[in-house]
């Protein structure tokens, strides 16, 4: 099949790129001595997360449980869960997961970490479980070295846990010196920071320096998209993940609406203007969405589209946008070479 039989709104992924955006990240982090632990919340598909092991990550990451089962049932079998698990549900699954593959955790406040424990003791378990700190963000984390010490401390004397190091979103300035000052804090304890997870897609190619990060987390670098070209860590001509639309409608000579709307490319504008990019009209602009319809200003384009032409998005936020389709063509040289169901699509428990 040749990309133009694909029914429309297509998303797609330029083969070729996806996977020179893999090892080129891969042989950056390989080089540096920083493991590779992507975030496949990006993509969701667990033939991409193979290509990425591969291609030498250490594991992935996974953002909830069931993503993570998801991953665990294609096989995958190192996985990092960096996410507050809480309630008897979600503890039950979480220790079958570590029944299954090489699991391990965060935890930022001590309900959780006896949650954790419990669990893991009542299962006979030992889970890998590291201290969220919070490095600006204002998201979770703790928020000073002295409480992610007295977490790491419990962690170490509660049956069926294990600490592993500390975590945080993204790295950035604040990074280094929290870790150090923790590891000082406990020093006199005999335990030591094992991992140092940070990440972002945004601050990747700046994980090299933070000496005190072993290992990094980034998901939208496989795909990229105009969010990732704005701030820098791609090109254009890398991203990878494109929508495919048509133009159902030119009700008048200066608009067009596309078959693609807030269902197709969600609602993040992340400080662009417009929800994506028209590669064939660079300068239209996506300025309004229906859920079925995307409204174009086709205004500053010394040409424009006929009813029927089919153009190509670059959506602003991969990472939804994947989350949206039940399904992703892989594509090389215009024909369709694989079709990958987005297995952990919707995967939000």
């Amino acid at each position: 099949m040749r990309v133009e039989e694909l029914d429309t709104p297509a998303a797609i992924v330029e083969l070729d790129k996806l996977e020179v955006n893999i090892s080129r990240f891969q042989r950056y982090l390989d080089e540096h001595g920083i493991a590779n632990r992507p975030h496949i919340k990006t993509h969701k598909i667990p033939e991409i997360a193979h290509m990425q092991l591969r291609a030498g990550a250490v594991g992935i990451t996974c953002q909830k449980i069931g993503e993570a089962e998801v991953m665990a049932q294609a096989g995958i079998r190192d996985i990092f869960l960096p996410y507050n698990i809480i309630g008897e549900r979600k503890l039950e699954r979480l220790m079958g997961l570590a029944h299954r593959v090489n699991l391990s955790v965060t935890a930022d406040s001590e309900f959780t970490l006896r949650g954790l424990a419990a669990a893991a003791h009542r299962e006979g378990l030992e889970l890998e479980t590291l201290v969220e700190f919070d490095s600006g963000l204002g998201r979770c984390g703790v928020q000073t070295p002295q409480e992610a010490a007295n977490l790491a401390r419990l962690i170490a004397r509660s049956p069926g846990l294990r600490f592993g190091g500390l975590m945080t979103y993204p790295s950035n300035q604040n990074t280094d010196p929290f870790v150090i000052a923790t590891r000082a804090l406990l020093a006199g304890d005999g335990l030591a920071i094992g991992r140092v997870s940070g990440g972002s897609t945004p601050g990747m190619w700046q994980a090299h320096t933070h000496p005190e990060i072993n290992e990094h987390r980034a998901g939208m670098y496989v795909y990229g998209d105009r969010y990732t070209v704005k701030n820098g860590a791609m090109k254009l001509e890398e991203c990878s993940l494109k929508v495919i639309t048509t133009v159902v409608s030119r009700p008048t000579a200066e608009r067009g609406i596309l078959d693609g709307g807030s269902k197709t490319f969600s609602s993040d504008l992340l400080g662009l203007e417009g929800y994506g990019l028209i590669l064939e009209y660079p300068d239209a602009v996506i300025y309004g969405q229906s859920e079925e319809h995307g409204h174009v200003d086709f205004s500053q384009c010394a040409r424009k589209p006929d009813i029927g032409e089919r153009v190509t998005v670059v959506p602003n936020h991969c990472c939804v946008v994947s989350n949206l389709f039940n399904q992703v063509a892989g594509v090389r040289d215009g024909k369709v070479e694989v079709i990958w169901p987005v297995a952990a699509r919707g995967a939000l428990q």
